[in-house]
């Protein structure tokens, strides 16, 4: 379905939502978006994407929204994980298949020693553009400061710090459409073709994993429910929930040009979707409740999420609810809190509680990554990982004091064995952050580290259902 851009701020259809248009959401001011300094090869992309097929159907996305709902209700729990910001080159089999591998493992391990059903969520197939503090980047080179615009993801421009390179270019966002649909296209073959079979969970674990303490910890898992499965089989039970998975997708609607392009009217609904993810959310940055991201997204019928950060208020919460899912409807809307370890018992129980007491349906999911931030004294963007896992036993800790269920954790981590976070159960140090850091802006949990934490989610999971 095309929307014109041009006439009316609005366009209604008969029985269906008023979608704002693309110039109305600019209107508004919409925050973080890119320059570009081409209109009409701007105009001629997004005229493309409008015709391009949907990379997700409207019906998944209802599926998911019936699966958060179960998480809003206590009955599930989230899991949703990759990368901080998706790149072109990354788009390959085995980085994919890693990738799925590594949250497959961290799902096994919720769900058998959590003893709770996982909502599959991946970080993947559109997490292409970043926010970023600053629109220019300033680097002292060969002893001079040149100052180019910043680097906003491979959706927007590119890494290398060139004249050349850093100029915003709208064909990027048809090849951010390329680059998901191969994505998603080796997720669906790895998970309908066998890979996700329960019976390979030996096969997930590779020899670096297995050297590890978190490894052989996976492994005498995966061991145990070998054995749950030879029984379920002596006794003739052969679900097909052994078989496959449901794994979505998900990432930070942010560029208006790209989210509003992927955007179709469902025949079924007569709803508007954000075809290009399963999930979508709003950023901490542009998160306004006048703003341009809170409208487009209040119009949308998937399943969304808003960060929340340690400036939100329990009003401020109260509010974007009220914006977002007028309904109230289960499994429409989830708050993804990102605190930082030292804030998080001190400011996240105001607004769990005050949006409690007033019935608001939501999900409650913790990102202990964005605000546990720093830059080591070597130089690198990095994380601490004890820092990550208390965040998250804080935001436990305020959900089982006041009763209420802690829905899910958001993690930023990778299938391969990169040195982005420092500690864990390897005892990663700053000075081993060169050995192989490879991350284009935020740090990322490793393999190893990402089954680590699984197992100490699931030991707060047990511990909240005691």
């Amino acid at each position: 379905m095309r929307h014109d851009d041009r006439g009316p701020a609005t366009r209604a259809y008969p029985g269906r939502v008023t979608i704002p248009t693309l110039d109305a959401l600019h209107a508004m001011g919409a925050k973080q978006q890119p320059t570009y300094p081409d209109a009409e090869a701007l105009s001629s992309a997004v005229a493309r994407l409008r015709t391009m097929p949907p990379l997700v159907f409207a019906g998944e996305c209802d599926e998911l929204t019936a699966k958060m709902a179960a998480v809003t209700r206590g009955e599930a729990f989230l899991l949703q994980g990759g990368d901080c910001a998706e790149t072109f080159d990354g788009v390959t089999a085995d980085n994919v298949r890693n990738k799925l591998r590594t949250l497959l493992q961290m799902a096994v391990v919720l769900t058998y020693a959590g003893s709770v059903p996982v909502v599959k969520l991946g970080r993947l197939a559109g997490q292409y553009a970043k926010p970023r503090s600053s629109d220019m980047e300033t680097r002292t080179v060969d002893g001079q400061d040149i100052t180019l615009p910043a680097y906003r993801g491979d959706a927007v421009n590119g890494f290398d710090f060139t004249p050349e390179s850093r100029i915003p270019d709208p064909q990027r966002l048809l090849d951010v459409y390329n680059a998901s649909a191969a994505t998603l296209n080796l997720v669906r073959a790895f998970v309908t073709g066998g890979y996700a079979d329960l019976r390979q969970v030996h096969t997930w674990n590779t020899d670096f994993v297995k050297s590890s303490p978190a490894g052989q910890r996976y492994e005498a898992t995966a061991h145990d429910i070998d054995k749950a499965l030879a029984f379920m089989e002596a006794i003739g039970a052969d679900p097909d929930e052994l078989r496959r998975v449901d794994f979505y997708s998900s990432h930070e609607a942010l560029l208006m040009e790209y989210e509003h392009a992927m955007t179709r009217v469902d025949s079924r609904t007569q709803g508007s979707y954000n075809v290009s993810g399963h999930f979508v959310w709003i950023g901490e940055r542009t998160r306004d409740l006048d703003g341009a991201h809170v409208e487009y997204f209040r119009h949308l019928r998937n399943p969304i999420g808003c960060k929340l950060g340690p400036t939100a208020t329990a009003d401020d919460a109260l509010a974007l609810a009220a914006k977002l899912n007028p309904q109230n409807e289960p499994g429409r809307l989830t708050f993804i809190t990102r605190f930082g370890a030292d804030k998080v018992r001190d400011g996240l129980p105001g607004l769990v509680e005050k949006v409690t007491a007033e019935g608001v349906q939501v999900a409650w999911v913790c990102d202990p990554m964005h605000g546990n931030t720093f830059t080591s004294s070597t130089g690198y963007k990095t994380r601490r990982f004890d820092d990550v896992i208390d965040e998250v036993q804080g935001f436990f800790d305020v959900h089982r004091g006041l009763g209420t269920w802690p829905g899910g954790i958001l993690v930023e981590m990778t299938g391969d064995d990169v040195t982005e976070c420092i500690g864990g159960g390897e005892e990663l140090d700053e000075q081993g952050l060169a050995h192989r850091y490879e991350s284009v802006v935020d740090p990322r949990l490793n393999r190893v580290q990402s089954i680590e934490l699984a197992y100490l989610v699931a030991e707060m999971l047990r511990d909240q259902q005691a």
